[in-house]
């Protein structure tokens, strides 16, 4: 801990004991500063009257952005790089069909028995005689040290009081490393079909931290086994013994996607193009058919592919923005497959660089992230082969400055060509310049598309 943190938890303890009550730090932060790691992000257990102290330490620290939740007895403020949280001591839980947690006030052993696990029980005193001493009531430091989830309960009480446990469990597993105690899988699998009382957006929290760690196939396999990714990813859970043919070697698309998702995240740490690698296949059982010549096909599974990724980012609650990027991938995620001859035209090349625009760098990691073959042979092969692929898009777009490509004739200038009001044929003569560009009849220049649209002027007013 450095003496900038020492110096603050220092101040806080002041500020409390000065209104008669005890503050500790507690969780993730007591956790995480016994495994070495920097944090900047403390929870607080406070005794006494939450709402009071949240007003003192306005005032006596200056803060204006204090968001307080006055019902559950805890609020929030950031101080310079911290985020600080504030809690009563309580104890909450959740009835059998609520979303939301009914609390009570407690006292410190109460509050740290209601945690999750028994590494996040831990508790910081913060007083001047016994500053950094560890209140570990549940053998918290002994789990830590053989990284070991257990709950500080009995595992079916944790879980019910508030089933988002079960995703933190296997986020934490996958991110930490750890192991969950036997009892505590047990309890956590027979549990899960009470996720749903969890709201949505709480639940993709989880997901994506599960997703960003560092071989999310840990985490994904272990929801599944679980039984929790069907509770809020059937179509994810149904991908398992789908088999596709492939150089008449059978792979599951289910441990194929969780294959493409690691050699993703190898590469990248963006979410979104890990999102996509992780619905690119998602159509698969609904495309598959056997042909006895071929094997397993699943014709059109990127477009059927890019609705559904659609339609399941919508449920879950992702943003427009984020839902347009990972299904924008889904639906292209073949294409570069189809330059890989060396007959290839700059045209089909332009094609690609039009169609991803932006993201045709994150295509390109997803497209390389799908080879999983076990031939290291063929997987050179098909890397040299996307690597052919990168040079003709790096050639082709010099030349013709297609990235994020706009027509270089706007729908404002052709009406004024044309004396036109706004309607469909401005939109058509702006998809002939573009188709023009793509198949090289034009250069990507302003005045050539002019006098193009002009050469062409009965063609396109008839």
């Amino acid at each position: 801990m450095n003496i900038k943190t020492k110096k603050l938890l220092r101040k806080l303890h002041d500020i409390s004991a000065a209104m008669g009550f005890e503050i500790f730090a507690v969780g993730g932060f007591v956790r995480d500063g016994l495994l070495r790691k920097s944090v900047k992000d403390i929870d607080f257990v406070l005794i006494g009257d939450a709402q009071l102290f949240a007003g003192k330490l306005q005032e006596t620290l200056k803060v204006r952005n204090l968001v307080s939740y006055p019902r559950f007895g805890t609020f929030m403020l950031e101080y310079g790089e911290y985020k600080l949280e504030f809690v009563n001591a309580r104890d909450e839980s959740y009835a059998s069909d609520s979303r939301k947690p009914r609390t009570r006030k407690a006292d410190l052993l109460s509050d740290l028995s209601r945690r999750d696990f028994t590494v996040n029980t831990l508790a910081m005193v913060l007083s001047e005689d016994k500053f950094g001493e560890i209140i570990d009531v549940f053998d918290g430091q002994k789990d830590l040290k053989a990284g070991i989830l257990r709950t500080p309960l009995a595992p079916a009480a944790t879980f019910s009081d508030d089933p988002l446990r079960m995703m933190r469990a296997i986020r934490f597993a996958a991110t930490y490393h750890f192991t969950i105690e036997s009892k505590t899988w047990a309890g956590l699998c027979e549990a899960a079909p009470r996720l749903p009382v969890v709201s949505t957006e709480r639940i993709v929290d989880e997901f994506n931290k599960i997703l960003l760690s560092d071989q999310p196939s840990s985490g994904m396999l272990m929801l599944e086994e679980a039984g929790l990714l069907r509770q809020f990813l059937p179509e994810f859970s149904e991908l398992k013994g789908v088999d596709q043919r492939q150089d008449f070697h059978h792979k599951d698309v289910f441990y194929h996607t969780l294959e493409v998702l690691d050699n993703t995240a190898r590469s990248s740490r963006n979410a979104g193009l890990r999102l996509a690698a992780l619905f690119h296949d998602i159509a698969k059982p609904a495309t598959k058919r056997f042909e006895p010549k071929i094997g397993w096909t699943f014709h059109g599974h990127e477009v059927v592919g890019e609705r559904m990724t659609r339609k399941i980012m919508r449920r879950l609650t992702y943003s427009n923005e984020m839902t347009d990027y990972v299904a924008k991938l889904v639906r292209l995620h073949l294409r570069p497959m189809a330059l890989i001859s060396e007959e290839v035209s700059d045209s089909a090349v332009r094609r690609l660089i039009f169609l991803a625009g932006a993201e045709l760098d994150d295509l390109m990691i997803l497209c390389r992230a799908d080879i999983t073959s076990k031939n290291p042979e063929k997987v050179r092969r098909y890397l040299r082969n996307y690597d052919r692929v990168l040079v003709k898009i790096q050639e082709v777009e010099v030349r013709d400055r297609l990235r994020n490509f706009q027509p270089p004739v706007d729908g404002l200038e052709i009406m004024a060509m044309f004396n036109l009001r706004p309607g469909p044929l401005v939109g058509k003569i702006k998809k002939f310049v573009e188709e023009a560009i793509l198949d090289g009849q034009v250069p990507n220049e302003h005045d050539a598309c002019r006098q193009y649209i002009l050469d062409h002027r009965q063609q396109l007013l008839n």
